[in-house]
């Protein structure tokens, strides 16, 4: 027989399984469900996109569609310009061939860039899947093209480095012939999502664990088809990954901004004021597409300010900020791509006090002749994040109310700053006297704020301190 210790241990591990919540499969139960504490904490993640649509590596990720579905004349063109008659989209399948495909290095770039998860497309709408479904045959890596498993490659060189793995999912199928059947049936048969769908899901979680289940391709249906409530409610229930496990938004008509986890609403969301619920700002460092794209250009990059200023903003209203890249066909991620992504990191490490595991603050935004500039808070600190240096040197701020227990300094250096407060003005800050390039960043600088008043200082008690 166990010992009393042990007897007792038991008896409360059983009552709290027995009293854990259970949630039924409908949405004022899911909606219900917190949402684990490290995804708002992360703020930033990196996304790619990669698949079979990285072979032609042509106007977008969308090229399939575009060419067989709309039947549009310029992809009618490129095809008939570059590859011989009768080459279909299937084809480009062996020439995926993830030659230089080197999992540790990304890893790698995207620690550097300062990423706390990324997500990488399992499967998307052309229906290709980065593991060896066996619900896809003959159309996913292991059989085809690299010939190896790379969502279980990527995720293994991602968790080496702490980072937390999310999967991208599409839900549906552009030409699968279970998914045209259901469709022309006005979606009254579930063929497709009862073979290949939620076979797959499971497959997934099962496998590969996925910290974050990243679904889209769900417009064209109503929740109930996709059966999406029944699923969420194995995963929140019964999944290995039922405590940690994150998903956003995107399970069927009408659900985005309504129901799931955290909200995406729709891509590049960037809303104007605080949301009342988490979110996610999902955008890629090419304008025109998600996955690689041989006709780039320079001005279809988003410049390293554009890139800050997007994540501080997000950061700023609640929101996470999630950067896409699209490797080659071969595996590679080109330069312009890895600059953008370790511009990134330099930033964070010097300013990433004021973003990773931060809150809104009582005031996001404030203009004022100085400067635009964008608040965060941890603890007792507020951090005041302007974009453009004032020309004159000095910052206002006019939200901060100081006390005589106040102090600031700039992070990146290390002298406390001078400041006074002027009637009609509101504080002023008298920024380092440093030329900008010898600043710690090039541009989206951060002062930290301690001992401020939580409050406004006409409804709140000079006691109520941010230190």
């Amino acid at each position: 027989m166990g010992s009393p210790a042990a007897l007792l241990l038991l008896l409360l591990l059983l009552r709290a399984a027995s009293s854990r919540v259970r949630y039924t499969p409908d949405w004022p139960s899911l909606d219900s469900r917190p949402l684990p504490a490290w995804f708002d904490e992360a703020k930033f993640g990196v996304f790619v996109h990669w698949g079979v649509y990285s072979v032609p590596a042509w106007g977008s990720e969308w090229f399939w569609w575009h060419l067989d579905g709309e039947k549009l004349p310029q992809y009618l063109r490129f095809m008939s310009d570059n590859y011989p008659p009768g080459f279909q989209y299937a084809d480009f399948g062996p020439q995926f061939t993830a030659r230089f495909f080197n999992p540790d290095e990304w890893a790698k770039l995207f620690e550097a860039a300062g990423a706390k998860y990324v997500v990488l497309t399992t499967k998307h709408h052309e229906g290709f899947t980065n593991w060896p479904s066996p619900m896809s045959w003959n159309w996913n890596s292991k059989s085809l093209g690299p010939h190896r498993d790379v969502v279980g490659e990527l995720g293994t060189a991602i968790r080496k480095r702490n980072i937390r793995y999310g999967l991208y999912y599409s839900l549906m199928e552009w030409f699968h012939p279970f998914y045209q059947q259901d469709k022309k049936n006005g979606f009254k048969t579930q063929y497709f999502v009862n073979t290949k769908t939620l076979p797959e899901l499971y497959d997934l979680v099962n496998n590969y664990k996925p910290d974050l289940i990243w679904s889209d391709g769900e417009w064209e249906c109503p929740y109930t088809y996709w059966n999406s409530t029944e699923f969420l409610a194995w995963l929140y229930n019964d999944s290995p990954v039922k405590d940690e496990v994150v998903v956003n938004d995107r399970w069927g008509q009408n659900c985005s901004c309504r129901h799931g986890g955290y909200y995406n609403c729709q891509d590049k969301y960037k809303p104007q004021v605080l949301p009342d619920h988490k979110w996610e700002m999902c955008t890629s460092i090419d304008k025109a597409s998600w996955g690689y794209r041989r006709n780039m250009v320079l001005s279809d990059i988003t410049s390293e300010s554009e890139i800050i200023s997007e994540l501080v903003q997000t950061v700023s209203l609640g929101g996470n900020y999630l950067l896409n890249v699209g490797p080659t066909k071969d595996g590679l991620i080109v330069p312009i791509f890895q600059e953008r992504l370790l511009a990134v990191g330099k930033w964070l490490s010097v300013n990433g006090e004021a973003i990773y595991g931060s809150k809104p603050w009582r005031v996001q935004l404030e203009k004022n002749v100085s400067a635009s500039v964008w608040y965060t808070s941890k603890g007792p600190a507020v951090y005041a994040i302007f974009l453009h240096w004032p020309e004159d040197g000095v910052l206002r701020l006019e939200s901060p109310v100081p006390t005589s227990f106040t102090k600031m300094k700039m992070l990146g250096v290390q002298a406390e700053l001078k400041w006074t407060v002027s009637p009609g003005k509101g504080l002023l800050i008298s920024l380092p006297a440093l030329p900008l390039p010898a600043l710690p960043v090039e541009f989206a600088w951060t002062v930290k704020l301690k001992g401020v008043l939580r409050g406004f200082a006409n409804t709140h008690s000079s006691d109520e301190l941010s230190a």
